[in-house]
């Protein structure tokens, strides 16, 4: 079995949703968590939730033989990476970094773009960008996609009234 899947099934049947993960120098494994689609009524991920998918990610890396020296678990934080076609159908309507692999023909000829995220048509992705004399539409598939990240939205105003 693959590591991607077997850590996404590890994940998946501890109750949460893989966003991502990474092998990084020196053994490094990070993994990237959330709540499940149905799930996401509970708000933000929590140290518990990192350490409840870690212990179980150890000992099922440690039955496989999967070489590793250190495993970290994680919410994928404010700027989450986009990587399914249902995190774009989630979130829908959010700012997001687009940066494609190939500029598109018939769009401005750059590959990074920031705007708002349209909900998914069928496979095709869309997001609303500014120009110079209004906005535009840029159309564009998964594969298309190098990668893409939310845009963290922080309000750093007091609740004070």
């Amino acid at each position: 079995m693959a590591l991607l899947e077997l850590i996404e099934k590890t994940v998946n049947g501890t109750g949460y949703d893989l966003v991502d993960f990474e092998q990084a120098e020196r053994g490094l494994l990070r993994v990237y968590i959330d709540f499940l689609p149905e799930d996401l009524e509970k708000g933000n991920i929590t140290v518990e939730d990192c350490e409840k998918v870690s212990h179980q990610l150890s000992h099922v890396l440690m039955v496989e033989n999967i070489n590793y020296s250190r495993l970290e678990v994680s919410s994928p934080g404010l700027d989450r990476p986009l990587k399914k076609m249902a995190d774009y159908a989630r979130f829908a309507g959010e700012k997001v970094t687009v940066k494609l692999r190939m500029p598109i023909p018939g769009t401005p000829n750059r590959k990074n773009f920031e705007g708002i995220l349209h909900a998914p048509e069928n496979d095709t992705l869309k997001l609303e960008f500014e120009v110079k004399d209004g906005s535009a539409m840029l159309e564009f598939t998964l594969a298309d996609v190098d990668k893409a990240r939310l845009v963290p939205q922080v309000d750093f105003r007091s609740r004070k009234a």
